[in-house]
């Protein structure tokens, strides 16, 4: 696959399929395929937040009075706050505020907010789909901000009865609905991410150009050949850890928004892909043994870093003549050679593998990989006849815990 400053290589071999799986899959991925390109077009269904013409529920105008804040911090759950956290990891250079996430209860972590930060001259998004989600509610509440009228808060949740959009109205609060066909995890598109990117300064305009560029050309190829290879896999159930190996550091929190994204989509019926974030070249000196010489049930996705220019070199013949190797060498340059020979560590081995080869990051190069993985995702849960949308084991946990608490 070739998107602009984005290339992506597969490596999964053609061995694991036979001649009749495939033929199977690929009849049923034309109609998989035909029937996501319709939903795309469906306002009702999930994956409508990849349309080019997507209608938010909000106007970009009524956010004028929120650009104000030179502080934003954001209070969610996993969807609801990971795929925000990747956007702005990324485009980070861009970005003049400040921004705080609350992803998890850590309260060390809201104690050092409420001691640091101006709380009055904060802006606080709080986005729950459900509105209910007892983490988000729970930092909410601690750090004791909630007035009537306030100025200083924005909520997104679905417009049910639910507990924070009944606080909205009642505590008279600004709100924004969350679409009820859009899940967390696919959300980062939606309202739920496009409102706190654009507050911070980033063009949302650009990031949603080109979601639908592996639906045609030559990247439809490449994302029919990937689903397919990958829904064998995952029917099989030989392969059940994915390990993300990352070169790359600014694509950490991207990654932890793919990690959710196929574990909690694919993880169903017994089978599914553990992900696993693997920063490298740290990790070949703790994990890479395992990887190359211990179980043979793991994929790889290889992210490559992105080259910089007028990296400083390395003068090692200054100390030493043991190091010639590294001598007049970036770090860059280090690290990339480090990349290169895992892959061929991977092949050389047969191990399956794909490579994400990122040039240059900028908004429209990651709202195409994002939207990849959101399709990608969706089309071999189908075709490995699991439902890629909900996640009755995480409600089931939910359930417990209200008991636990009641």
């Amino acid at each position: 696959m070739n998107i602009k400053n984005l290339i992506v290589n597969n490596h999964i071999q053609t061995n694991t399929l036979s001649k009749n799986d495939s033929k199977i899959l690929l009849i049923k991925y034309k109609k998989i395929i035909q029937e996501t390109q319709n939903n795309i077009n469906n306002s009702k269904k999930t994956e409508y937040v990849l349309n080019k013409n997507y209608k938010f529920n909000f106007s970009f105008k009524d956010l004028k009075n929120f650009k104000k804040f030179k502080t934003i911090v954001l209070i969610g759950m996993g969807g609801s706050i990971l795929g925000t956290e990747a956007v702005i990891e990324l485009l980070r250079n861009k970005i003049k505020k400040n921004i705080f996430f609350l992803n998890n209860i850590n309260t060390e972590k809201i104690e050092k907010l409420k001691k640091s930060t101006k709380l009055q001259k904060t802006l606080f998004i709080i986005i729950s789909k459900s509105g209910n989600t007892i983490e988000t509610l729970s930092n909410f509440f601690s750090l004791n901000i909630l007035k009537k009228n306030s100025k200083n808060i924005l909520i997104i949740s679905e417009k049910k009865n639910n507990l924070l959009f009944s606080l909205s109205k009642r505590m008279n609060l600004s709100h924004i609905e969350h679409k009820e066909n859009i899940g967390g995890r696919y959300s980062v598109l939606s309202e739920v991410g496009i409102i706190p990117s654009y507050l911070c300064g980033i063009n949302t305009t650009r990031l949603r150009k080109h979601l639908d560029s592996s639906l045609y050309g030559k990247n439809s190829i490449f994302l029919k050949d990937s689903c397919i290879k990958l829904a064998n896999l995952l029917i099989k159930n030989k392969y059940r850890n994915l390990i993300f190996i990352n070169y790359e550091p600014r694509l950490e929190k991207f990654l932890f928004w793919c990690q959710q994204l196929i574990a909690e989509s694919l993880g169903k019926k017994g089978k599914g892909f553990l992900p696993v974030i693997s920063n490298a070249p740290k990790d070949h000196h703790s994990l890479l043994q395992l990887y190359l010489d211990g179980p043979k049930d793991k994929l790889f996705y290889v992210f490559s870093p992105v080259i910089l220019k007028n990296s400083n070199k390395i003068n090692s013949k200054k100390f030493t003549s043991g190091l010639d190797f590294v001598n007049k060498k970036s770090l860059i340059q280090i690290k990339n050679s480090q990349k290169k020979a895992m892959i061929m560590a991977l092949k050389k081995n047969k191990i399956p593998f794909r490579e994400f080869n990122l040039k240059k990051i900028q908004e429209e190069t990651l709202g195409s990989l994002i939207s990849y993985f959101i399709l990608e995702t969706i089309i071999v849960g189908k075709l490995a006849g699991i439902n890629p949308y909900d996640q009755p084991a995480v409600e089931q946990v939910k359930k417990f815990t209200k008991l636990i608490l009641s």
